[in-house]
């Protein structure tokens, strides 16, 4: 008969192995914003699919500037009708999602101009979005977790910059993220990207051939993701995907095909994150993270 000690013991190491298997299974991140029929962003963390949620985009900034968000059909931003947004932040942060606010975008007018440039947008960042205070904060009081690059024009220089700004405040830990395309390294974000800084990277397999999936021939893709969990200093990196057929041009990877073959090929690296999706109106159409949540 097993002693008392020895039976606490079995039961601390089998309650440690589940968490470390736990540790591993993945995550799903989704952007938010880019369509007025995808409902709110309360609604879209209520699924309970979902641990970050992005919100798209701040297109508009740097360079002199004056930053402006946009939200599609959503709200108004020049009439402050983006506010009331603040009780949906706050209700996907009391379920334990991390809700993050993009700045780029794949069309905008963005653009940091120098290191100066970048402290500029830093500090708008914080007091508008962040832990800091201004009284014109375009998405009300709530705190946001953390700032996404998804830069895809204007600039290659001087994101380093910025994220080395966002992560020196003082307060609520600010999470840096970046969603760069897959081929290596990204044109517009790769040299931020070694810096160390960014918490989670969700790379773009879609709209990229060469090295997105594709089917019976799994070796680009395998490369491609090896290149990023050996070159970028992230904590994690992500599987970036569109959520439909109808989301991206090319990339879309059924959930048969992504459970079965595509994740057991990556999910064995410790950097392995989860998947991200774009975006919430076309998951919400496909229902592809119900889909794939128990396998991700």
């Amino acid at each position: 008969m097993a002693t008392k000690s020895t039976i606490s013991f079995t039961f601390f190491s089998l309650v440690m192995l589940a968490l470390a298997n736990g540790s591993n299974t993945g995550k799903i991140a989704i952007y938010w914003g880019q369509n007025g029929n995808e409902g709110t962003l309360a609604e879209a963390c209520a699924t309970g699919n979902y641990e970050y949620v992005i919100i798209a985009f701040l297109p508009t900034f740097g360079d002199g500037q004056t930053p402006m968000i946009n939200l599609a059909g959503h709200c108004d931003p020049y009439s402050d009708g983006c506010t009331g947004i603040t009780s949906d932040i706050k209700s996907c942060q009391a379920k334990g999602i991390k809700v993050l606010l993009s700045i780029g975008g794949g069309a905008g007018s963005y653009s940091i101009a120098s290191i100066q440039d970048a402290s500029s947008v830093a500090t708008y960042l914080w007091n508008n979005f962040l832990g800091g205070q201004s009284s014109s904060r375009p998405l009300g009081p709530a705190v946001l977790d953390g700032i996404d690059f998804d830069i895809e024009g204007g600039s290659n220089q001087h994101c380093g910059d910025l994220a080395r700004y966002l992560k020196g405040y003082n307060g609520k830990k600010v999470y840096i993220t970046a969603a760069p395309q897959c081929p290596f390294p990204d044109a517009w974000i790769g040299n931020a990207l070694t810096t160390g800084l960014f918490d989670y990277v969700w790379v773009q397999f879609y709209n990229n051939p060469p090295c997105q999936y594709n089917p019976g021939e799994i070796s680009n893709f395998e490369d491609a993701w090896k290149q990023w969990i050996s070159a970028i200093p992230a904590n994690k990196i992500f599987l970036g995907l569109p959520a439909s057929p109808e989301a991206a041009g090319s990339g879309f990877i059924p959930a048969a095909d992504l459970t079965s073959t595509v994740l057991p090929a990556i999910k064995g690296s410790a950097k392995y994150g989860g998947v991200m999706l774009w975006s919430r109106y076309d998951d919400a159409q496909s229902g592809y993270s119900s889909s794939i949540k128990s396998h991700v």
